[in-house]
């Protein structure tokens, strides 16, 4: 039960980081936890594709984090 709970609350808070992105590349960071923590929760609930593309997921975020330049502060 505490690892459906894990699940439930990593993967929520990867969508919601994920709607979130276009109004800072900070959430961009926070998606990619997001991804990494329910990467995570794939492992531990045994089922480990998901884990891996989840993983993957991190992967491709971070890689847009570091390639999107902070935007200007006025």
């Amino acid at each position: 039960m505490a690892v459906t709970i894990y699940g439930v609350c990593a993967v929520s808070f990867m969508m919601v980081m994920y709607a979130l992105e276009s109004r800072s590349r900070h959430f961009i960071a926070a998606f990619a936890l997001g991804c990494a923590l329910s990467s995570s929760y794939g492992f531990l609930a045994g089922t480990w594709p998901f884990g891996v593309v989840e993983g993957v997921w991190t992967l491709v975020a971070l890689r847009r984090y570091w390639s999107t330049r902070p935007s200007p502060t006025h």
